[in-house]
């Protein structure tokens, strides 16, 4: 079992930044790959970013390419996921993910289902 808290949601003005982070305890984390989710008001939970849990090879939805940066922490048992440049569509519910132990490649690192573990969600709003 794996538990999973985020941190660091809030009110930003749109160009401005925030850090999420995600803290895991119950399993070792390098055992398991860690994404990051978002469901904004009436959409579905959509992909955001990954990290691979060997090489720290990371992924990213074309939507936040160039503007977020996901990253891991082993030692603290911590994902990052540093937010620039914010828009008011990335305003939504920011969930960390955990699993994706046997995915190779974006295609599987996208997908909810690769993803046993779920955090409760952090709040992100971007004013324009």
């Amino acid at each position: 079992q794996v538990q999973l808290v985020e941190s660091g949601g809030g009110l930003v003005q749109a160009g401005g930044s925030l850090r999420l982070s995600c803290v895991a305890s119950g399993r070792t984390f390098t055992s398991y790959a860690m994404g990051w989710f978002r469901q904004a008001p009436g959409k579905e939970r959509e992909f955001v970013a990954a990290i691979s849990l060997s090489y720290g090879s990371t992924y990213y939805a074309d939507s936040v390419k160039g503007r977020f940066t996901i990253s891991r922490d082993n030692a603290k048992n911590t994902v990052y996921l540093q937010m620039n440049s914010l828009k008011p569509e990335d305003t939504a519910v920011y969930y960390c993910a955990a699993g994706g132990y046997y995915c190779s490649g974006y295609g599987c690192y996208s997908k909810r289902g690769q993803y046993d573990y779920w955090g409760q969600g952090t709040q992100v709003t971007v004013s324009s």
